[in-house]
């Protein structure tokens, strides 16, 4: 009877131990750095946003948020990375609108079901940019010159928002030809050296060049006036009745499946983030609507808003294009 005592009392003590040893790990969450996975190359938007807010996290959270460059095929190399790692909330990723637009075609190769979005942290008005040396300085006289030629608009690629932006309008009479450049730097230059005519961008990536004075934004596509003063007499598609706007956004995501208490940790960290000067700082040095960021209980809704919203405005497009 001692031994089965005995063994029992040792089964007992064990178990405690494990538990404690779990809660322990949980209470330790995080005990080792969080990869911050950005799906572009260094320097640019969604990258400045991983660095600024992972160094903010990193503070608090009294580890390293290093950020990981996995660029390649509109961003979908470095989701990929994010949905082959463990969901144990040691990896995140920066999701922009143009690597989300892709889920409104036939074969997206990710769901919404796979991430969960822990905030959108900033929102930019896109629009269509000419070069300050075009005969254009007005939406009225680009429309006006699309509606007689073909004019040809630099875009990221087919799939993308500029791509459905674009051919939407299409329907509405406009000859904008879609032309593709997968590398930043090409598509923002096309305008300055006669490659394009017009040019889909949003705000902060051109910024620059806008502010050297070489381009011009001639409209946006966003659902209401740019609430920022430079921008303030650029006319919104919304005025115009170009029911599109699909703005450019920036989400921070994780892994579904990840444990919820890590959910609501970084939750907690990116609110805390959005709150800071240097986040401030940074909205405004990418041109962005100061009102951007979301946090998760909204995060979701946004999305999906966003999603059908660019399905809807493929099916119109495709419907328009069979009637002619």
């Amino acid at each position: 009877m001692k031994s089965v005592k005995h063994i029992s009392q040792f089964a007992i003590v064990t178990a405690a131990s494990l538990f404690a040893a779990v809660g322990s790990a949980q209470a330790k969450y995080p005990n080792h750095p969080i990869n911050f996975i950005v799906p572009w190359g260094p320097g640019g938007g969604a990258d400045l946003l991983a660095r600024t807010a992972g160094k903010i996290m990193g503070k608090d959270l009294g580890t390293a948020v290093p950020v990981i460059n996995v660029p390649g095929a509109t961003g979908m190399v470095g989701m990929t990375k994010l949905l082959t790692s463990p969901a144990d909330g040691y990896s995140m990723a920066v999701l922009i609108g143009d690597t989300y637009a892709l889920l409104a075609g036939p074969n997206p190769r990710f769901t919404m079901k796979q991430v969960i979005p822990l905030a959108i942290m900033i929102q930019q008005p896109s629009g269509y940019w000419v070069s300050t040396k075009s005969p254009w300085k007005t939406w009225k006289e680009l429309a006006a010159t699309a509606k007689k030629r073909p004019l040809k608009v630099a875009t990221l690629g087919f799939g993308s928002a500029d791509d459905i932006t674009t051919s939407y309008l299409d329907t509405k009479g406009f000859k904008f030809q879609v032309i593709p450049y997968s590398k930043p730097g090409l598509r923002y230059t096309s305008i300055l050296g006669g490659n394009a005519d017009v040019l889909y961008e949003q705000t902060g990536d051109v910024r620059s060049y806008f502010d050297a004075k070489q381009i011009r934004p001639l409209l946006f596509f966003y659902p209401h006036p740019v609430n920022i003063p430079v921008f303030s007499k650029v006319p919104v598609s919304t005025q115009l009745g170009y029911d599109v706007t699909l703005p450019q956004f920036r989400a921070i995501v994780i892994k579904a499946g990840t444990p919820a208490a890590r959910v609501k940790l970084l939750e907690a960290e990116i609110a805390k983030v959005a709150k800071t000067k240097a986040f401030a700082a940074y909205l405004n040095q990418q041109y962005a609507d100061p009102n951007s960021y979301i946090p998760a209980s909204g995060a979701r809704k946004f999305m999906t808003s966003w999603l059908k919203q660019a399905k809807d405005t493929i099916a119109r497009t495709k419907a328009a294009a069979v009637k002619k």
